[in-house]
C-alpha cells in the first residue's frame, strides 16, 4: 500500500474521475477522493491546481497537481509500475495510446449529441454513436480486453464512459446490447472486476443526473 499522499479532486458522476480511481485501485493504492461542488462553487484548491481548464479530475501526488484523466492514468502507470497497465512492447503501447486517444475524442461527445438533443434524438446522432462502438468492437475482436487477456490501459479509459450509456439508451430509445453485442459483453466482463464495480455509479442515478442537467441547460 502507498504511504504517499494521493488525493483526487472528484465528482461522482464524472467518467473521467472514475478512470483515475480505477487505475489507482488496479495498482492497489490508497487515495482520498474529495468531492467538488461543480455547480455551487469550485474549491480554491481545484481552481489553483487546474487554472487552465478548472475541471476535475485533478490528481495530487504529494500536493503536486496533475490534470486530464488520460495523462493522469499514464502517470500512475509510470510511477507505480506493478501491475503494468500498458503492454510490454513499444508497438503495443503505441496501439493502446491510439485507441485511448480515439475514445477520448469520440465516445463522450457522440453520446452527448444524443442526451443533449431536444425532443427525439436525431437518427444521425444515434448512427454515429453506434458506429463508434462498432469500430471499438473491431479493435476488441475476439479478445477479452483491448490488450488481450488482461484488463489494462484502454479498458480503464473506456469503461467509465459506459456508466452514461443507460441514460443515452433511454433518451435515444435504443439498446447498446442489441446494436453492439461484442462491446456489451466486454462491458459485462469489466464490471466483474472489483476496481470497476466499486467505482462506477448506479446507471439510474446517472440518468437522474442527466435529466437534472438537461433541465438546468433548458433542454427539457
Amino acid at each position: 500500500m502507498s504511504k504517499e499522499e494521493l488525493v483526487i479532486l472528484d465528482c461522482w458522476v464524472s467518467p473521467f474521475c472514475m478512470r483515475v480511481k480505477i487505475a489507482l485501485s488496479e495498482k492497489g493504492l490508497e487515495y482520498e477522493a474529495r468531492a467538488e461542488d461543480l455547480f455551487g462553487g469550485k474549491s480554491d484548491l481545484l481552481l489553483n491546481s487546474n487554472p487552465i481548464y478548472k475541471k476535475v479530475p485533478v490528481f495530487l501526488h504529494n500536493a503536486k497537481p496533475l490534470c486530464e484523466s488520460t495523462i493522469i492514468v499514464n502517470y500512475i502507470d509510470e510511477t507505480w509500475s506493478s501491475p503494468p497497465l500498458l503492454p510490454p512492447c513499444s508497438y503495443g503501447r503505441a496501439q493502446a495510446r491510439f485507441w485511448a486517444d480515439f475514445i477520448d475524442k469520440k465516445v463522450f461527445d457522440a453520446g452527448g449529441n444524443i442526451w443533449r438533443s431536444k425532443g427525439e434524438a436525431p437518427v444521425e446522432a444515434k448512427r454515429e454513436f453506434i458506429e463508434i462502438l462498432k469500430q471499438l468492437e473491431e479493435a476488441l475482436g475476439d479478445k477479452d480486453f483491448f490488450s488481450g487477456d488482461t484488463f489494462g490501459f484502454v479498458d480503464i479509459i473506456a469503461i467509465p464512459l459506459t456508466s452514461w450509456f443507460y441514460a443515452i439508451e433511454k433518451l435515444g430509445n435504443f439498446k447498446v446490447e442489441d446494436e453492439c453485442p461484442i462491446f456489451s459483453a466486454w462491458m459485462k466482463r469489466c464490471l466483474k472486476r472489483e476496481s470497476v464495480a466499486k467505482v462506477l455509479p448506479d446507471p439510474e442515478k446517472v440518468y437522474e443526473f442527466v435529466i437534472m442537467f438537461r433541465k438546468m441547460q433548458g433542454i427539457e
